[in-house]
């Protein structure tokens, strides 16, 4: 039994009935490091599923083109990914709601908020530089959410290793299974296509070798003799040993240990060149898992539930910066959502009538008249719902999961004009909101503080407050190194420990009170002199 023999059974049948509501959602994230090609890729899905017309290249030079996913002005002229963005679309009866992710470090926290409301993933790997950092500990925050994922090996056009050297290293750096679906009929100046094993089709291009993939033939098998008229012998022969070395050598396609995270499918292909794309979202629609179980502090609530459920996993303020607008993203859980409901707001315990949800292709909008468990819409509103807020049909219950970090990056905020007050404060609010920075409040100064993960944070967020809010600020440097939220079951002692330490403690957006340490070694000292307070490194994001 070859590899591929589950897809390309699955492949075949085509008189099964097409599945309905939460059934036939597939809510998906792309995570990669930064250059492998993860918002080309997203382009490409997105074409292939006829969301738009024409894929614009990231860092096109001499075309007023760029990627549609990369909305804001510092995403379009470095060509990358600062922020996640939501797409839906529909292909052959399933809808796909995809989530684009930052590939970057420093807009981790984003990330891993944004893989809370996925049921899996695609990994973006270059075939030239393999599994990277960035890479490795998205793989992780996923293996740790049980979230299954599907492998990309991207730009099989250019120079790279071997094929088999990057399956041997997925396999062995991140302890999977890997299962090769879509074979490179050659590499870099060799490429010719690609060869699906599944269904035994070749991708190539009719225009010249290395093109664009325009054309797919039905073959017989990878000694179809129709291949040796279109592939010179040199790399026909080297593929089609290392085709049957693929097959044989690599674990047999299994969707259920797919689904459970223990086997990766990989595909290999070029976004770039819209070699394999097809396949790929052919995968995801016939064996990514439909919505899964979200969890909640009263039990895993289960996509099936009547009643509607869900929760905010982010707020984007100014997406349309002509209309100062601020959209909740949210992830539904259970139930059908129709437009013009009321749920109830648990955090405050108020109806919250839903009239004008939303669906996203980026800074285009449709009305959504109806949501099933697994879709993400937004919902416009003025500060009402926040990330971490959850959404029922009435019951008390809360969504969990959806963690704050400490920062790594510490900064004080500096106005350049002090009449702009007014707008750095509002600025500060929404892109805190947002989860861009966290923003301090110390108990003795006026200044604010913000804490980031990484520096790169810290341009975006004078960026954004320049273009959006027309207001100029710097940054100064601070003593405190990281922050710890702190809290006590004695409210007495965590009084007099505020008290002690005023010029290191702050309250974020929230009041809750944090410590400041200069670094680990007072940090260390804190927690050994007040054993009953904690000093928390992450919380988890429930709006007060």
């Amino acid at each position: 039994m070859s590899a591929a023999t589950d897809i390309a059974a699955s492949a075949s049948k085509s008189d099964s009935p097409a599945p309905k509501g939460f059934a036939a959602r597939r809510t998906f994230a792309i995570i990669s490091h930064p250059d492998a090609g993860k918002t080309t890729l997203t382009e490409k899905l997105l074409l292939a599923g006829g969301a738009i017309n024409m894929a614009g290249a990231v860092k096109a030079r001499g075309e007023n083109r760029r990627a549609r996913s990369d909305w804001m002005e510092i995403e379009q002229s470095r060509g990358i990914s600062v922020t996640s963005s939501v797409m839906t679309f529909e292909r052959e009866g399933i809808t796909f709601n995809l989530l684009d992710t930052p590939g970057h470090s420093d807009f981790s926290e984003d990330t891993y908020r944004t893989l809370t409301a996925v049921d899996s993933a695609i990994m973006v790997v270059d075939v030239a530089k393999g599994i990277e950092s960035q890479t490795r500990k998205l793989f992780e925050i996923c293996r740790l959410r049980d979230i299954p994922i599907i492998t990309f090996a991207n730009k099989v056009d250019r120079e790279g290793r071997s094929a088999f050297e990057v399956m041997d290293e997925i396999e062995e750096a991140l302890q999977l299974s890997v299962s090769p679906q879509v074979w490179p009929v050659g590499m870099g100046s060799d490429f010719h296509g690609c060869y699906d094993l599944a269904t035994d089709e070749y991708l190539y291009s009719s225009v010249r070798a290395g093109g664009a993939c325009d054309t797919v033939k039905q073959m017989t098998g990878i000694d179809d003799p129709a291949l040796d008229a279109m592939v010179p012998e040199h790399v026909l022969t080297r593929f089609r040993e290392e085709a049957e070395l693929a097959r044989e050598g690599y674990a047999t396609f299994d969707g259920e240990a797919y689904r459970q995270g223990h086997l990766t499918p990989v595909v290999f292909g070029s976004a770039l060149r819209d070699f394999s794309v097809d396949q790929l979202l052919r995968i995801v629609a016939r064996f990514a898992p439909p919505p899964r179980s979200q969890p909640s502090d009263k039990g895993p609530v289960d996509p099936r539930t009547s009643s509607v459920s869900a929760f905010v996993f982010k707020v984007q303020a100014n997406m349309d910066p002509n209309h100062r607008d601020r959209v909740a993203f949210v992830r539904f859980c259970s139930g059908h959502f129709k437009r013009g409901m009321k749920l109830n707001h648990v955090r405050s315990g108020k109806p919250l009538a839903v009239n004008n949800p939303i669906y996203f292709f980026t800074q285009e909008r449709d009305l959504a008249e109806e949501a099933f468990a697994g879709d993400v819409i937004g919902i416009p509103n003025h500060g009402t719902l926040r990330v971490g807020d959850t959404l029922t049909e009435g019951e008390n219950f809360r969504f969990t999961g959806l963690p704050s970090f400490a920062p790594e990056v510490m900064r004080r905020v500096r106005l350049e004009d002090t009449m702009r007050m007014k707008q750095l404060r509002r600025a500060l609010e929404d892109l805190a909101e947002e989860g861009l920075v966290q923003v301090f409040k110390p108990i003795i100064g006026s200044n604010w503080i913000v804490g980031v993960v990484g520096p790169l944070q810290l341009d975006v967020l004078a960026s954004r407050i320049k273009q959006e809010y027309k207001t100029d600020i710097g940054f100064e440097p601070v003593p405190y190194s990281t922050a710890r939220w702190i809290s006590s079951p004695d409210e007495k002692k965590l009084k007099t420990f505020i008290d002690e330490n005023k010029m290191a403690v702050a309250e974020d957006r929230d009041s809750r009170p944090v410590f400041l340490p200069k670094g680990d070694w007072e940090l260390r000292y804190a927690r050994e002199r007040n054993p009953d307070l904690r000093f928390d490194e992450t919380r988890e994001l429930v709006a007060t």
